[in-house]
């Protein structure tokens, strides 16, 4: 697995392996479908508090997943909140297992964040797993957080502190 920020030129990789995994992704994450949504999502990330890494298989360059960073906040807080998903058929593999400390090293060495933050609905298994494994921790339930596809939904806290994950 490789991992990098998202560029421009990711756009066509990237809507079609969106548009190849709308059934996994329904009521967990919307992402891009078309060029505008890949416009917006892209101008996001040139916003200091907002980035994207993509998680790609190394031997043929195919989108395996993404990790979003958002509401990065500097100064005395040094914390932001991590979201991520797979794309369709690299979900199940462990290849976000594999991707997920890359990403982990990337927001607490090169961006030096003290906490990572990932709220992630309660029936959403795989992403729970992937971060209990990579050392999360559960400190919370916030009932109707976050509104994904025109619905509040419930989610739990889940976080990672640096000096946790060996910064």
């Amino acid at each position: 697995m490789s991992l990098r920020r998202l560029l421009r030129t990711d756009a066509a990789a990237l809507i079609a392996a969106h548009r190849a995994s709308v059934a996994l992704h329904r009521s967990w994450v919307t992402p891009c479908l078309d060029q505008a949504g890949f416009e917006a999502w892209f101008s996001r990330t040139l916003a200091e508090d907002y980035l994207s890494l993509i998680a790609l298989e190394r031997g043929s360059g195919a989108v395996v997943g993404v990790f979003n960073a958002s509401q990065i906040s500097r100064g005395n807080f040094l914390s932001a909140y991590l979201g991520y998903y797979a794309c369709v058929p690299y979900a199940g593999r462990g290849l976000m297992r594999e991707a997920l400390p890359q990403a982990i090293a990337y927001l607490f060495g090169e961006i030096g964040l003290h906490r990572i933050e990932a709220n992630i609905q309660p029936g959403n298994a795989a992403s729970i797993a992937l971060a209990r494994g990579a050392g999360f921790r559960l400190e919370g339930f916030s009932p109707r957080y976050l509104r994904i596809d025109g619905v509040w939904q419930d989610h739990e806290r889940w976080a990672l502190l640096a000096d946790e994950a060996g910064f």
